[in-house]
């Protein structure tokens, strides 16, 4: 179901002046993104009860998810190649509060926009140091971090020299399967953002602007890697803008 929140808006003086509404997550069909069309439910959703899809906890466990995890560039033999980022920032609720114990999965392209994919067959190549997925779990300030590439733009065939921004897939599983949400975080000063159909389908630029990340000083490691932050807001009018599955 999507949500338009409500806002009201205040001068300095704090007077009330014309209530607004954003529309923070992108339509199920969005006409510019192809396959949209064809991923998009026809008919009316149906609500599941919730006894019947109750359960405590992610469905693989956070006791299971070791710290290694939230590095993407081991376990592979070698070094991968591209720009080595930090990514890091907090899973917050409406009101500013920290969401803890909750997991964080993420996966994207390698540095030259390559998916380990069969569907993915665009000629660019693959890394064997590197298979783009990593996961963590939020500490009790809501934070999380993880090490990996920067990963590269890459070809799409959903219109004419279609491509997609560079961008990282994040997904949080809540306390039950069915309120896993999914959003994706882009790069600051990527010009491929303003011609993306994905990106453009947020309709607000606000909310738009909510998944570019900010490059971040206090993270960025000397002659190791860059820093960006990126916190994940969930609900409310400030609220990071998700995908609908």
């Amino acid at each position: 179901m999507k949500v338009q929140y409500e806002v009201v808006e205040t001068d300095v003086q704090g007077h009330s002046s014309a209530k607004r509404f954003y529309q923070v997550d992108p339509e199920y069909n969005s006409e510019d993104y192809r396959s949209s069309r064809l991923r998009s439910p026809k008919q009316s959703l149906v609500v599941i009860p919730d006894r019947l899809v109750s359960r405590t906890g992610p469905v693989f466990g956070n006791n299971m998810v070791s710290r290694d995890e939230r590095d993407l560039t081991l376990g592979h033999g070698g070094d991968p190649l591209g720009e080595r980022i930090n990514v890091s920032g907090r899973l917050l609720d409406s009101a500013g509060r920290p969401i803890a114990n909750q997991l964080v999965e993420i996966w994207q392209a390698n540095a030259s926009g390559r998916y380990i994919h069969a569907l993915d067959q665009h000629p660019a190549p693959l890394d064997p140091n590197f298979t783009g997925a990593g996961r963590t779990v939020t500490g009790l300030d809501g934070s999380y971090s993880f090490v990996t590439i920067k990963p590269g733009a890459y070809p799409w065939r959903n219109h004419q020299n279609a491509w997609r921004p560079a961008h990282i897939h994040f997904s949080v599983f809540g306390n039950r399967f069915v309120e896993r949400l999914v959003t994706q975080m882009y790069f600051p000063g990527d010009p491929l953002m303003d011609k993306d159909p994905i990106f453009q389908s947020i309709r607000d630029e606000r909310a738009r602007l909510r998944l570019i990340s900010k490059f971040d000083w206090d993270t960025t490691e000397p002659e190791w890697a860059l820093g960006y932050r990126f916190d994940i807001v969930l609900g409310g009018h400030l609220g990071t803008p998700v995908e609908e599955e």
